[in-house]
């Protein structure tokens, strides 16, 4: 993330400045994302799902996400292309980027059908990626951190940068609250998958072809984040436990070992790097 304008220049230029790139493009994209998610939250807590506000919202909160992703992918391609490597390497390395993953899928959301559950993870998303951002390039730009003599130093020596007590709490919060955000994105991703099941099994219009995509998806999420990893094994050993219980009839002890085998074999048939040879380098998504 590029630093915040220089403190020496006026306000309105450091403002101006900042506007200007790439990264505040990211920033109003995800605080848009933000913005639509709450006011399609409302259409639908009132039972408006189909609205015209409640369709924009949705529309515009996904137009938000692919157009965040599809900068820090385009930034992604510019760089390697600066550094004269070759951009991503091939499709197996760009299809293994969970930037793009996230860019297909918000695309996927954006022409489907409205699917309200699909909103949760990338709001998740946007809610760190905001925080982060107006700690370290709004707040510092508006309110440049002041230089103070540290008490006792020489009046030659190393002064101390103090900071926004705004900046220091937003980052606590995002220090504090981060992995059991992930966790939780990782938890509304796999029920998002039951959901789209769902909507197979009940032969929903085009609902298998969106549950083949996002069946690749998660799996390439279960091969790249151990918070989707957590997510499923803490999963597994709630139903094991249901399972074990002397009340459970053996017939449902037996289905559900069958599905557990059938699950590890249909990532073990899915592992791209018993194809590939090697792991695929992978970026944060952002």
């Amino acid at each position: 993330m590029a630093p915040p304008p220089p403190a020496s220049m006026p306000l309105t230029q450091r403002l101006m400045h900042l506007a200007q790139t790439l990264q505040f493009g990211w920033f109003v994209g995800h605080l848009t994302l933000l913005f639509c998610t709450l006011r399609y939250g409302l259409s639908y807590i009132t039972f408006n799902f189909y609205s015209r506000w409640a369709r924009f919202s949705y529309r515009t909160a996904f137009v938000a996400a692919a157009a965040t992703y599809g900068i820090v992918v385009y930034k992604a391609y510019r760089a390697r292309a600066r550094a004269g490597s070759r951009p991503y390497g091939g499709g197996l390395a760009l299809a293994s980027d969970e930037n793009v993953q996230y860019l297909i899928m918000a695309l996927v959301w954006l022409f489907g059908r409205q699917i309200p559950l699909a909103l949760l993870p990338f709001m998740v998303y946007s809610v760190f990626h905001v925080a982060t951002y107006t700690r370290t390039n709004l707040i510092p730009t508006i309110s440049p951190p002041q230089q103070t003599a540290t008490p006792g130093a020489s009046p030659g020596g190393r002064q101390a940068t103090k900071t926004s007590p705004l900046a220091d709490t937003i980052g606590k919060f995002v220090k504090e609250y981060y992995d059991a955000s992930m966790t939780l994105v990782a938890s509304l991703e796999i029920f998002l998958w039951f959901r789209v099941l769902f909507s197979a099994i009940i032969f929903t219009k085009g609902s298998w072809i969106l549950l083949a995509i996002y069946s690749i998806f998660v799996r390439a999420r279960y091969s790249q984040s151990s918070f989707v990893q957590g997510a499923v094994s803490q999963g597994v050993a709630r139903v094991d436990a249901l399972v074990a219980n002397q009340s459970t009839p053996p017939a449902a002890r037996q289905a559900w070992e069958t599905v557990k085998r059938l699950g590890r074999q249909a990532t073990d048939s899915t592992d791209i790097n018993r194809y590939a040879g090697a792991q695929q380098p992978s970026k944060k998504a952002q």
